[in-house]
């Protein structure tokens, strides 16, 4: 590790984010010491996690700057606003702050071999499929993700899901374009999911991954069926392994495509693979996954026996449980893309659905608050129905102008059948009395990790 000061403290503001956990645990590998404060720890939220980190060891302070005494570089997610008493503290004293980002970043690049998976939905999951090709192919990587990968729970190479401490040349994570910390990453193998509108308009988006893909040293992995993507190779230099199900020119094409409710079948250059996930979309993340793994050298057919070894992501269509013949589903989907990707694989199978969509930020539902919309209208059956509380809200200065009650209003102009509530619990108790047999209840949203324990909540 050539770019992070040995022996330093580093001290995570947020530790218990889903990108922050992994990557404190990573650099604690490498000899560091870590400590860290998060406001989910500070109002009793979320036990499992926090009881992790302080059995590897790692000291948890409130988030009130008191933890800081003795850190050499405070590290933060994203923006550095004084507002955050742990950011006020580390200026007062001097303290070196760094984001997560440039942190990952030193680290991936100075491995061997970087694979860094992006794009604007499916990330989680290639990552997930890659590092358990990878993991049952001997090849000991090293796995930064943002979602829980379910293989790797109990893993002793892995002290939390979404990671994996290991000694061989692979660095393999997912890298996020929202922020434009992706121009930070230099990979050897760049794989690019899709470009569709998230937290930025389409041409800013365009320029970003044109940039990522033109980076690689080794390969390209690319979806072609996405119609943004074949006119942003042309400054690649490294070998282009294409994939996709309509695209005719694809180097690997799925063929025979059956889902199942539980997966889905299909064959590629005459191989049969057959998946534990469900729905077309995880077609497409498994072929991407493959490219990746014949562009680090392993034979489709060893790859293929360690991608049907996948059981999934937590929260990607995630069934929690079932009371009363009602199922609940546990979802990650919070762009229209995402949401279109959950709603095609329920809706190919019998059930009334009950969405209830918890928006992740007060920006993003301005910027594609239509298109969210859009995407529900096309996709709910006129007796499915959609519920929403209020924006999720994590802290800092945000403009409300756009709202979850402004959506649900659009929402009922567009034909759907929509309801809005101020708070959760009125989410939970109109649910718990709407709901009937054989309805299926999905919880979408991101960044807030409470919305597993609501989901499982609804089961009891």
């Amino acid at each position: 590790m050539n770019s992070i000061l040995p022996s330093k403290t580093y001290f995570f503001c947020g530790i218990g984010g889903s990108g922050m956990m992994p990557l404190a645990l990573i650099l604690q590998s490498k000899g560091h010491a870590i400590i860290g404060s998060d406001r989910a720890y500070d109002q009793g939220a979320s036990p499992e996690k926090f009881n992790l980190l302080t059995s590897k060891g790692i000291s948890l302070f409130p988030q009130d700057g008191s933890g800081l005494a003795n850190a050499d570089v405070l590290v933060v997610s994203g923006a550095i606003e004084d507002t955050v008493p742990d950011v006020a503290a580390a200026k007062a004293k001097g303290i070196a702050i760094k984001t997560r980002a440039e942190i990952l970043s030193s680290l991936f690049n100075d491995a061997p071999c970087g694979i860094s998976i992006a794009g604007t939905s499916g990330k989680s999951t290639v990552t997930g499929m890659v590092a358990t090709i990878f993991d049952a192919c001997k090849m000991d990587p090293t796995v930064m993700n943002g979602g829980m990968i379910t293989n790797f729970d109990g893993n002793a190479a892995c002290p939390a899901a979404n990671m994996r401490v290991g000694q061989g040349k692979a660095f393999i994570t997912e890298t996020d374009e929202s922020d434009g910390s992706i121009a930070l990453y230099n990979p050897a193998i760049a794989a690019l999911n899709n470009i569709a509108l998230d937290h930025m308009p389409l041409d800013q988006l365009k320029t970003i991954f044109s940039a990522f893909l033109g980076r690689a040293s080794r390969a390209v992995v690319v979806n072609m069926d996405d119609p943004h993507i074949p006119s942003l190779l042309k400054d690649c230099k490294a070998l282009v392994i294409s994939y996709g199900i309509n695209a005719a020119e694809a180097t690997l094409k799925a063929h025979n495509i059956t889902y199942r409710p539980d997966g889905v079948d299909f064959t590629v250059q005459g191989q049969k693979v057959s998946l534990g996930v469900a729905g077309r979309h995880n077609v497409l993340n498994a072929l991407a996954a493959l490219g990746i793994a014949i562009a680090a050298g392993i034979d489709l057919n060893y790859a293929i026996n360690g991608l049907e070894r996948f059981t999934g992501i937590k929260r990607r269509l995630q069934v929690v449980g079932t009371q009363g013949g009602v199922t609940v589903i546990d979802d990650f989907g919070h762009n229209p893309d995402k949401i279109a990707a959950t709603l095609e694989t329920l809706k190919q199978f019998d059930g009334r659905l009950l969405v209830m969509f918890q928006a992740h930020g007060f920006a993003p539902l301005r910027l594609m608050g239509d298109e969210i919309v859009q995407s529900f209208a096309r996709h709910l059956a006129p007796e499915d129905e959609l519920i929403m509380p209020e924006v999720y809200y994590a802290g800092g200065t945000v403009d409300r102008s756009v709202t979850a009650k402004d959506v649900i209003a659009k929402a009922e102009e567009a034909g759907i059948k929509a309801k809005w509530f101020a708070e959760r619990p009125q989410c939970a108790q109109y649910l718990k009395t709407a709901a009937k047999e054989g309805d299926r209840i999905v919880i979408m949203g991101a960044r807030d990790d409470s919305l597993t324990d609501f989901a499982k909540a609804l089961c009891a």
